[in-house]
């Protein structure tokens, strides 16, 4: 496994969703409308905002806690069994701290 290529796939993943949350966010803080009937469909559309940003906030954590196993050496090791984490499992989910086993 190339330990760099794997390390810019996070850091441009991470780049992505950086730039999402501040697109969330600005959407989220655009006043609302005077129309009550509007403003209901605001809040559902806020709400739904509001759980992709929780999701890429999750997300975003992976991808930091991976850089931070990259860093220490330990990118690759489960971190429930120390087993070795497949090169087709972590090319897959780059950000995954657990082998396929441990991950069941």
């Amino acid at each position: 496994m190339d330990v760099a290529s794997q390390k810019q796939r996070l850091l441009a993943r991470r780049a992505e969703i950086t730039g999402d949350l501040l697109e969330i966010e600005d959407q989220l803080d655009d006043p609302p409308t005077k129309d009550w009937e509007d403003r209901s469909a605001e809040r559902q559309g806020d709400d739904v905002l509001q759980a992709l940003g929780n999701l890429e906030l999750d997300e975003l954590r992976q991808i930091d806690a991976a850089l931070d196993r990259i860093e220490k050496v330990t990118y690759g090791i489960c971190a429930k069994c120390g087993g070795q984490i497949s090169d087709a499992r972590l090319e897959l989910l780059p950000a995954t701290p657990l082998c396929k086993k441990c991950a069941v």
